[in-house]
C-alpha cells in the first residue's frame, strides 16, 4: 500500500479562443483545431496506426493525442496514459474518471516484469453486509442503489495517477495532467456518443442541480458539434497537480464525502436518493496496492492481466487454461472458427462458474488464485468440454479449495450487477514500456451526483457488491464490508512472447469485459485474424448463462447456424465492449487498434506513421 509525497507546483494554462462552434457553459469556445483533434463522429478518428516510437489508442481522438502529446515531449508509456485518463475524465466523463477507480498493468521494459496497480474504490468504514437491505431484510432496488450515495465507493483514481507517474513516469504530474487542464479550460467538441449517453440520462441527470448545470447548461443535452466546457474539473485537476493524492485529504476530499453522504438533489424531483455513508477520513485514508498479476501461459505465450480484488484476469487465465487442456484432449483445426467459438464458450461458461463463486477482495476473503490459475486445474475442468456438444448453462463451479475441477463444488452462483460503462486506453514508448489501463465509475453516468463545483460524477461501483447471500450460499465472497473493495471484471492485458511485448488489450462492458478480452486472444492467437480484423469481428458473451450475448453481426452466419447445432442458444444485443489494443509487429514497430464503429468508434496513433 501507499502514500505519497505532495506535488506542489502548478500549471499555468494559456486559453485560446476561436469562432464558429456553439458554446456552452460560460467562457470561449474551444480552439480552432478542436474540430479536428475530436470533431463528431468516426470521420475523424482513425482505428488504425502503424509506425515507430510510441503508440497511444483510446475511445476518443482528444484523450489520444493528449498521451501523444506527452510522447512528443519525452514522456513514458506511464506519463502517457495517466495524461490519455485525465484527457478522458474530460471526454468521456461518463465512463471513468476522477471519481472512480480502476487497475493499471505495466510493462517494464528495463527490467522485463509487470506491475500492477489495484486503484478499485472502497467501501466506507461503515459499510456492514447488510448495507443493501431494507428495514425488512430485503434487497433495495437495484436503480435505487444505482442513483444514490450509498452506492459511491471511496475513489480510487487519483491515488491511482499519482502512483504510476511518481513511482514509473519521466515527466512530472504537472506537465502530465497539462493537456487535460487545456481540454477542461478550452472545452472539446461534442460527438454523437456523448450527446446520446447525455440524453439517456436526462431524467436522472434533472434530478441532481449542479449535474444538470454542467452537462445540460441549456436544459437540455449538447447538440453534436456544440463545445462544452468544463472549468470546475480544469480547477480541480490543479488542485491535484499541487497536492497529488493528498488533496483528498483536504477541501476536495470533504466534498466528496459530503456529496455521497447527503446527495444535493433538486428540492422538486420526485427521485428519492438514499443517503451514503462515506465520510471525509473514508476518502482520505484511501490508500493504492501494487498486487502481483495474474499469470498463464497460452501457446508459448505469457498472458499477464489483473489479480483480484478483479475477476478479470482470473477467468481470462482459466479460460485459456481450459481451452488448452481441452485442445489436448481432442485435437483440431483452430482455423475452423466453429470448433475454436465452441471451445472458447464452454471455456467460458467453466471459468464464470469459479468467478461467481470464489473471487471477491483477497484482503477480506480467501481467493483460490494459486489453483483457479493452475493449468493441472483446468485440465481437470475440461473433463466438461465435449467437442460435440454444448453443455446446458449455468454450469456447476468447480471444487477450488481442494483442487478438484471435475467434481461439482455446489450449485451456480450469480454473475452480479456490474454496470458496462467503462473506458479503457493502452499505450507504449520508444523504450519499449507499455501500460494497459481500464478505469470506471460503473454506470453510464455513475450515480448521476456531481460533486458540486468540483467537475466529476461521482461513481456508483458499490452496486457492484452482492446485495444478499442467494438461499444456496452463493455470492458470499462478495457482499459489502468495511474498507473492502468490490469484484470487478476489468482485465487490462499484457501478453509477452519470450519476454518481449506481444500483446496489449482491454475492453469496458461490465462482466463482458472478461469475454471481450478472451475473444480478442482467441481470434488474435487461435484463428490467426490481424488486430484490426479480429477487433472487427462479431463479438460473442457467455458468462455461464442459458444464453450467449451475440451481436448483430452475428446472426445468419455459418457458425450462428453450426454453433446452434451444437446446442448453444443465442441472443442478440447491440454491441459488446470498446476494446483498444497494441501489437508489437517487431523491428519496433507497433501497431495501435481501436474501435472502428463500437460507442461511435475509437481512434488510435503513433508517434512516426508508417503505413
Amino acid at each position: 500500500m501507499w502514500r505519497n509525497q505532495k506535488v506542489t507546483k502548478r500549471s499555468g494554462i494559456h486559453a485560446l479562443c476561436a469562432a464558429g462552434a456553439a458554446v456552452l457553459l460560460v467562457g470561449c469556445s474551444a480552439p480552432a483545431e478542436a474540430a479536428d483533434r475530436g470533431g463528431v463522429g468516426p470521420s475523424t478518428r482513425d482505428s488504425v496506426a502503424v509506425g515507430y516510437g510510441g503508440a497511444v489508442s483510446s475511445v476518443d481522438p482528444d484523450a489520444t493525442e493528449a498521451g501523444m502529446e506527452i510522447l512528443r515531449s519525452g514522456g513514458n508509456a506511464v506519463d502517457a496514459a495517466v495524461a490519455t485518463a485525465a484527457a478522458l475524465g474530460v471526454t468521456d466523463p461518463y465512463s471513468g474518471g476522477f471519481g472512480g477507480g480502476g487497475y493499471l498493468v505495466y510493462y517494464n521494459a528495463a527490467d522485463g516484469r509487470i506491475r500492477t496497480i489495484d486503484g478499485r474504490e472502497t467501501a466506507p468504514a461503515a459499510m456492514d453486509e447488510d448495507a443493501f437491505l431494507d428495514e425488512n431484510g430485503e434487497p433495495i432496488p437495484f436503480a435505487e442503489a444505482v442513483t444514490s450515495g450509498l452506492g459511491v465507493g471511496v475513489p480510487g483514481t487519483p491515488a491511482t495517477w499519482e502512483y504510476a507517474v511518481d513511482s514509473w513516469g519521466r515527466k512530472p504530474l504537472k506537465q502530465v495532467m497539462r493537456p487535460a487542464i487545456r481540454l477542461a479550460d478550452e472545452g472539446f467538441v461534442v460527438d454523437t456518443t456523448f450527446a446520446e449517453q447525455t440524453a439517456a440520462n436526462q431524467d436522472r441527470f434533472a434530478d441532481f442541480p449542479e449535474t444538470a448545470r454542467l452537462f445540460m447548461p441549456d436544459g437540455r443535452p449538447p447538440e453534436p458539434g456544440s463545445v462544452l466546457r468544463n472549468p470546475d474539473l480544469a480547477d480541480t485537476y490543479r488542485a491535484f497537480v499541487r497536492e497529488g493524492a493528498d488533496v483528498l485529504d483536504g477541501e476536495i476530499g470533504a466534498d466528496i464525502a459530503a456529496t455521497a453522504a447527503d446527495p444535493p438533489v433538486d428540492p422538486d424531483a420526485a427521485r428519492d436518493v438514499r443517503p451514503g455513508l462515506l465520510t471525509a477520513e473514508d476518502v482520505a485514508d484511501y490508500e493504492v496496492i501494487e498486487r502481483a498479476p495474474s499469470h498463464v501461459e497460452y501457446r508459448g505465450l505469457d498472458v499477464y492481466s489483473m489479480a483480484p480484488s478483479s475477476s478479470g484476469g482470473s477467468t481470462v487465465g482459466e479460460a485459456l487454461n481450459i481451452m488448452e487442456a481441452a485442445r489436448a484432449r481432442a485435437p483440431y483445426s483452430t482455423g475452423d472458427t466453429t470448433d475454436t467459438w465452441h471451445l472458447m464458450l464452454e471455456a467460458s461458461k467453466l471459468a464464470y462458474a469459479d468467478r461467481n463463486s470464489y473471487i471477491g477482495d483477497p484482503d477480506h476473503v480467501d481467493v483460490p488464485l494459486r489453483t483457479l490459475l493452475s493449468q493441472d486445474y483446468a485440465d481437470e475442468r475440461a473433463c466438461f468440454v465435449d467437442m460435440q456438444t454444448a453443455q446446458q448453462a449455468p454450469v456447476a463451479p468447480g471444487d477450488a479449495r481442494d483442487g478438484n475441477g471435475c467434481a461439482a463444488a455446489g450449485p451456480p452462483a450469480d454473475n452480479g450487477t456490474e454496470g458496462p460503462s467503462t473506458t479503457h486506453l493502452v499505450t507504449a514508448d520508444h523504450q519499449g514500456n507499455v501500460v494497459s489501463y481500464t478505469f470506471t465509475i460503473e454506470q453510464t453516468g455513475g450515480s448521476g451526483i456531481t460533486v458540486p463545483n468540483r467537475g466529476f460524477l461521482l461513481n456508483n461501483e458499490l452496486t457492484d457488491f452482492e446485495f444478499e447471500v442467494a438461499d444456496n450460499g452463493a455470492g458470499a465472497a462478495n457482499l459489502p464490508g468495511p474498507g473492502k473493495r468490490p469484484r470487478s471484471s476489468i482485465a487490462p492485458t499484457i501478453v509477452l512472447n519470450d519476454g518481449e511485448p506481444y500483446l496489449a488489450l482491454g475492453s469496458p462492458g461490465g462482466s463482458t469485459i472478461i469475454t471481450t478480452v478472451l475473444q480478442l486472444l482467441v481470434d488474435r492467437i487461435d484463428r490467426g485474424l490481424t488486430l484490426p480484423e479480429a477487433m472487427a469481428e462479431p463479438r460473442l458473451s457467455q458468462r455461464n448463462t442459458p444464453a450467449t450475448l451475440a451481436e448483430p453481426g452475428f446472426f445468419g452466419t455459418a457458425q450462428d447456424k453450426e454453433l446452434s447445432a451444437l446446442g448453444h442458444t443465442f441472443t442478440e444485443t447491440s454491441e459488446i465492449g470498446a476494446a483498444t489494443a497494441l501489437e508489437f509487429l517487431g523491428g519496433r514497430r507497433i501497431q495501435a487498434v481501436a474501435e472502428p464503429e463500437r460507442r461511435g468508434g475509437g481512434h488510435a496513433a503513433v508517434l512516426r506513421s508508417r503505413r
